[in-house]
């Protein structure tokens, strides 16, 4: 794993908060996939009382060649686990949650029934919390994604991760044209509703492959974009290629509300649930 840049170097901040966070949903059965993917900054996250939640167990049918997240047969879903992430929001009193998944493509429906049942137990003990779906893409099945729609997420999320040349050892059994297939009919169902997506950049690709690619995600009426530096989370992972300077940042920002976008979040440590709140205009 190659040396960080400085830039690259975090400040983790100190106290018992994130501690206690992780006692109490540990306490819940509850997995995020701020741990299960070691995001750098899970400490920062749960230190101000913030997590991003991850149904459906810990284990993953799919093995993207950048996420950590294990992979194999999962367990069979837990009827409860939507009444107990309610609670846990209950609990930290957020204001925006951030719902996500492994993939389960081992279900006839990849779990979007039990999404669905997630956004509305929030809703029935949570009335004010607005609710952010960061979900996979059922296979490309658009009658599932209808069930999760139907629940009325506040943000439907699905990250398309890397520019499309990429998908091959990024994205294994994911396709770029499926993934803004979702994304577009999220959008056209609800038009209402925000639509965001995710992108890593330092895997490999060119800028003018992250315009294109951009470009694309507009074009299928996405409203908020994030885009954040790639890091490896263990050896097991494809390797960095490059550390991006931070003024590329700006510079991919700029072009994408220029594209039409409504927000972009870019910069180094910007990851697709990561201040999530701040990302939704006013």
């Amino acid at each position: 794993m190659r040396r960080l840049p400085p830039h690259l170097k975090k400040h983790l901040p100190k106290g018992s908060r994130a501690q206690a966070m992780r006692r109490m949903l540990s306490g819940l059965g509850l997995e995020t996939i701020c741990d299960e993917a070691r995001c750098p900054n899970r400490v920062e996250c749960h230190a101000r009382g913030t997590a991003s939640f991850l149904l459906m167990g810990d284990t993953c049918t799919r093995r993207c060649g950048f996420c950590s997240v294990k992979t194999g047969r999962p367990s069979p879903l837990d009827p409860d686990e939507p009444d107990r992430l309610a609670e846990a929001i209950r609990r930290m009193g957020l204001r925006h949650a951030v719902l996500t998944s492994v993939d389960r493509d081992d279900l006839p429906d990849g779990g979007a029934a039990h999404f669905a049942a997630a956004v509305h137990a929030v809703r029935r003990i949570n009335p004010q919390t607005a609710i952010e779906v960061l979900t996979p893409d059922f296979g490309g099945d658009l009658g599932a994604l209808d069930i999760v729609l139907a629940a009325r997420p506040d943000v439907f999320n699905h990250n398309l991760e890397t520019v499309p040349r990429l998908y091959p050892a990024v994205r294994r059994r994911s396709d770029f044209d499926r993934s803004l297939r979702v994304l577009h009919h999220a959008k056209r169902s609800l038009p209402s509703l925000w639509t965001k997506s995710g992108l890593m950049v330092g895997l490999g690709e060119t800028i003018e492959e992250v315009l294109d690619t951009m470009r694309a995600a507009r074009g299928a009426e996405v409203d908020l974009l994030t885009i954040g530096q790639y890091l490896q989370p263990t050896p097991a992972q494809v390797p960095v290629t490059e550390f991006i300077a931070p003024e590329i940042f700006g510079h991919l920002e700029r072009e994408g509300l220029a594209m039409g976008f409504r927000a972009v979040f870019a910069g180094p440590f910007v990851r697709s649930s990561y201040l999530a709140e701040q990302v939704i205009p006013a």
